[in-house]
């Protein structure tokens, strides 16, 4: 079911919101100054391809262990950078897509799942794209280290 989805999600606009995504990600490699934001643009990238089966999980919580002041400081001054030179177009292109793919009623499951991603183009520094199954092992394990 979720090949089906994503299959669907390409053909009803995945793969426009999937380009903007890919072409952000060449432009911070291009801009050498924003190089710290390209795994973030190529995760979410990925995301934008494959929506079904996939989800965007906070390092923080995908190795608690690892948890550290600083890194999220600089992470927080990195999307505050992202959000003003790439973050609200991207998501507004979701935004976009997923109104548009709303107007069918076969189209409500991708365009619910783009406004998913739209939340996630604001903030996307520190997030990785994990099957959902490893994002329920590491919320629970991450779980189990806070109590």
């Amino acid at each position: 079911m979720r090949t089906v989805l994503n299959i669907l999600n390409f053909v009803l606009g995945g793969f426009a919101t999937t380009l903007a995504w890919f072409c952000a990600t060449l432009l911070t490699i291009v801009l050498i100054f924003t190089l710290p934001l390209t795994r973030s643009c190529w995760e979410i990238t990925r995301l934008s391809l494959f929506p079904f089966g996939n989800e965007a999980i906070h390092v923080d919580e995908l190795q608690p262990q690892n948890k550290n002041a600083l890194r999220n400081s600089g992470g927080t001054l990195l999307n505050i950078f992202w959000f003003i030179f790439f973050g609200w177009w991207l998501c507004l292109t979701h935004i976009f897509a997923g109104i548009v793919q709303c107007l069918s009623i076969i189209g409500i499951p991708v365009g619910i799942a783009n406004f998913k991603i739209a939340a996630i183009a604001l903030w996307p520094v520190g997030r990785r794209v994990v099957s959902v199954e490893e994002a329920k092992m590491a919320r629970e394990n991450a779980a189990r280290l806070r109590f």
